[in-house]
């Protein structure tokens, strides 16, 4: 895991609140103080809250869930796609789809016409289509691609949802709040942090204050992934070990298995 240094923190700005008139009361614990009407976030509290968020991702990220990661924020997309998409974790980055967790069935069935056609045009079907039926189920595919295609690996609901800007996102909040799923964010001094399971408070506006928090937790993620390989890589050569001991063992029984039936018919021949 990247190691969390307040120096660097505070070089990605961090630690630029909101305008103090537009705080959460909420938040008042990670104020450090007011500057120039605009709170400033306390980075060692940011620092702990980084380490905890990152322990928790990276066990998620081990046991083999996937964490889905939200931002639809124009300084943020870019780098959620870039990031998320380095440690192959799913991610929204357009406009969140309505019912994308609590209706997860219907979104699936989305991701499934996408790879209909997909195969209609590597079998040919496409091409036998008409000029017009190609042009819209193009651009069907278009859109499909551009609001689904970063979650079309994920067959399940995620195990986590990490979102950068809570009160942005509140529909993603409230569709994990439904379901249990446990909510990682940024959170700046102008949301609720009682919204979200685990917190780091920072400036979620700037990009490169997004892009500092996102290495560190993706980082982690990437350790979790590592740990889960190195874990299945173990168990299949303790399971390929015993294996070869069983076959050893039968191989060996088999010799001693003959010479016990000739010894027993020399007796009989006796």
């Amino acid at each position: 895991m990247e190691k969390v240094e307040v120096k660097e923190l505070l070089e990605a700005g961090v630690h630029f609140g909101h305008l103090t008139r537009k705080w959460n009361p909420n938040m008042a614990p990670y104020i450090y103080m007011e500057r120039n009407g605009i709170h400033i976030i306390n980075l060692y509290k940011t620092a702990a809250k980084i380490e905890e968020t990152s322990e928790a991702l990276a066990k998620i990220a081990a046991s083999g869930k996937k964490i889905l990661f939200v931002a639809t924020k124009k300084q943020a997309k870019d780098i959620v796609a870039e990031k998320a998409g380095a440690v192959n974790q799913p991610y929204i980055t357009e406009r969140w789809p309505g019912g994308m967790l609590t209706n997860f069935v219907t979104i699936r069935k989305a991701v499934k016409k996408m790879a209909s056609i997909d195969r209609m045009k590597k079998d040919g079907t496409f091409n036998s289509l008409s000029k017009k039926e190609r042009l819209q189920v193009d651009r069907l595919r278009a859109k499909l691609e551009k609001n689904l295609g970063s979650i079309s690996d994920m067959t399940r609901l995620p195990g986590a949802l990490f979102v950068v800007d809570i009160m942005r996102e509140h529909i993603a909040i409230k569709e994990a709040q439904k379901l249990n799923i446990p909510i990682f964010a940024m959170v700046d001094t102008n949301s609720d942090p009682r919204e979200v399971d685990y917190l780091i408070p920072s400036n979620d506006d700037a990009s490169k204050s997004v892009d500092k928090i996102l290495s560190i937790v993706t980082s982690a993620i990437a350790d979790g992934l590592s740990e889960r390989k190195a874990e299945k890589a173990d168990k299949e050569g303790k399971s390929k070990k015993s294996e070869d001991k069983k076959s050893e063992k039968k191989s060996d029984a088999k010799p001693a298995k003959k010479a016990e039936k000739k010894a027993v018919a020399s007796e009989e021949e006796e």
